[in-house]
């Protein structure tokens, strides 16, 4: 899978080498990296749609493609080549939501591709069926953002506004989970983490306000149904259409409706997802039930507690923010690491002790202190195994044992910090 790359990323690879030739490590990961999602998965098809896989799975996550594209975003304003694969692939995100808004990845044609044969409603676009409210989240951040840096508005045609109404009618059912909704999930032969409990219906949920998530974005199921990094990502989704209907479409109710949902939301998190830690201070939980049980930890992949302003649910700064990143970048978070290669964040769906480039890059995105920003530097060019590439996790003493050799999502995320490193006046030191 192959496409020609466009003239501004082209462009971009050939000022690299003079601003980052004084580290040709940095440089040759960033050339390997910035371009892979594009050279290596991103099909655009007849329709004029585009199909992107996450790598080595031979499907497309509505989370992945999306963040696997959003390091494009600064250099789409003057290029239409690239404005074409946004556009085209915004348009198939909608059409799978249009499908199933409770999948997660689907399938280039209707094939019957899939993970695993699930209990659950199966479709033949979709290769797997594990609900995560982010999976609803970012195609409606990829067009705004996309809006935001073009000015094009032809993304948020009738199909748009139909997959918005789905989207809210969805996170309302799932605001009463156990009474109201239709979804049900389980693997069987497998592990605790692919499946749901209670008679595929997941652990009792309390109501909260906040709206209920089956499988996190690591696509392990949750401990509690209420994902705190998820809802703050609906939040700003929800921000965000309100923005878009009230703009674009010029359509008080839905900009109603979706300022409600935000409200109801936002209320549940600040009211039941935060933890009076005794040594941090407030912290945000990463899942609670609303009965009072909570999940203290983080995971690499985003949306996390770290990602917070990043997600643009709060900004850096913030106190509970602090307090929280605190936490999560400790050992008291059982998914933080130090080794003799590198410090930081893995996650229960790799082997313990493994630590994911993914939330180095996001710590350093949302870091306020540049020798922070510079460690982590270090850290993701000398475990990269010699690759020049980014991995799902490594061995936090021995980089060169690592997984998934082709990761685009971790591509892209160490494309879109050193991007932003060299565009914020820091080519001093990238």
């Amino acid at each position: 899978m192959t496409m020609i790359l466009p003239d501004s990323v082209t462009a971009l690879l050939e000022e690299s080498e003079t601003t980052l030739a004084a580290n040709p490590k940095l440089l040759r990961m960033f050339k390997n990296c910035y371009p892979n999602t594009l050279e290596t998965t991103t099909k655009l098809l007849a329709d004029q749609s585009a199909y992107v896989i996450t790598g080595d799975i031979p499907a497309m996550w509505l989370r992945d493609s999306s963040a696997q594209i959003r390091h494009y975003l600064p250099l789409a304003a003057g290029d239409v080549r690239l404005q074409d694969v946004f556009t085209g692939l915004i348009r198939r995100q909608i059409a799978y939501i249009q499908i199933d808004p409770y999948a997660n990845a689907f399938n280039e044609e209707a094939n019957d591709n899939r993970y695993d044969q699930d209990l659950t409603e199966l479709d033949p676009w979709v290769w797997e069926r594990k609900y995560e409210i982010d999976s609803l989240c970012y195609p409606i951040q990829l067009a705004y953002l996309f809006w935001k840096e073009t000015g094009r508005t032809d993304a948020f045609d009738a199909a748009f506004r139909r997959a918005v109404d789905t989207i809210i009618s969805l996170w309302r059912t799932e605001q009463r989970h156990m009474e109201q909704s239709p979804y049900r999930f389980a693997r069987v032969d497998c592990p605790p983490s692919d499946t749901l409990r209670n008679n595929r219906m997941g652990m009792p949920v309390n109501y909260t306000g906040m709206t209920w998530s089956g499988f996190r974005p690591s696509d392990d199921a949750c401990t509690f149904g209420y994902l705190i990094p998820s809802n703050m990502f609906a939040v700003v989704a929800l921000r965000y259409i309100e923005e878009i209907a009230r703009d674009i479409w010029n359509d008080a109710d839905c900009a109603a409706q979706a300022a409600e949902l935000r409200e109801e939301i936002d209320y549940g998190i600040q009211t039941y997802g935060t933890y009076l830690h005794p040594k941090y201070g407030r912290i945000y939980a990463y899942e609670t039930d609303g009965f009072g049980n909570y999940n203290l930890m983080d995971d690499a992949n985003v949306p996390s507690l770290l990602s917070i302003p990043y997600l643009g649910y709060t900004s850096a700064d913030d106190p509970i923010y602090q307090n929280t990143r605190s936490f999560v970048l400790s050992a008291d978070n059982p998914y933080y690491f130090e080794g003799t290669h590198a410090k930081g964040i893995g996650s229960p769906h790799t082997p313990k002790g493994y630590i994911w480039p993914i939330s180095l890059a996001m710590q350093a995105l949302t870091s306020q202190d540049e020798a922070e920003v510079r460690e982590i530097l270090t850290m993701l060019t000398e475990t990269d195994a010699n690759t020049g590439y980014m991995h799902e996790g490594f061995d936090k003493d021995d980089p060169e044992r690592f997984t998934r050799p082709w990761f685009a999502w971790a591509n892209s995320l160490f494309g879109e910090l050193i991007h932003g490193l060299m565009r914020n006046g820091h080519k001093e030191w990238v």
